[in-house]
């Protein structure tokens, strides 16, 4: 099957995969867009795998204040380099996880961070298990791993504080 250079575009636009990725994976799902989306997540879950072992010492500490005052939220991303971190894609990430955090109040960034003791589903207080708010489809591991595949860099979620009035 010939894949045309408006199909690579469009899944490029839609996905900003790099332009061979978007072709390799039309290629092997016979140019059904929907499955090369799919595709090229899987992809990226491996690419961040691969990456997840590099040092993330650099990075952003960002705020978000929810309309009104009420909540307010901190978060810090990390990833390998400063210039990484600058991108505006790991800027929106930030700022996403905040809003993020501040919706759904998530309490602990990963499952392994939970207490033994506490006996809330983690997919409701665990950051990276939560169903994105922007697309319940995914959630913000998904989100994050989109992220890491874009960019190229291992990038990792480390802090989170959630502020509430009257909490």
């Amino acid at each position: 099957m010939t894949i045309s250079v408006e199909q690579v575009k469009e899944l490029r636009q839609a996905t900003a995969a790099p332009v061979l990725d978007c072709k390799k994976a039309l290629q092997n799902t016979g140019g059904d867009f929907d499955l090369a989306v799919d595709w090229l997540r899987q992809k990226g879950l491996s690419t961040a795998a691969k990456k997840a072992g590099r040092q993330a010492n650099e990075g952003v500490v960002d705020a978000y204040i929810h309309p009104g005052s009420r909540v307010g939220v901190i978060v810090e991303v990390n990833c390998e380099t400063d210039f990484v971190a600058r991108t505006d894609e790991v800027k929106e990430l930030i700022h996403n996880i905040a809003m993020q955090v501040a919706a759904m109040n998530a309490k602990f960034i990963s499952k392994s961070d939970m207490p033994k003791s506490e006996e809330e589903d983690s997919s409701k207080i665990c950051l990276l298990e939560q169903q994105y708010i922007k697309d319940p489809s995914i959630t913000i591991q998904d989100l994050l791993n989109d992220v890491i595949a874009k960019v190229g860099e291992n990038i990792q979620v480390t802090k989170i504080v959630r502020f509430a009035l009257g909490e």
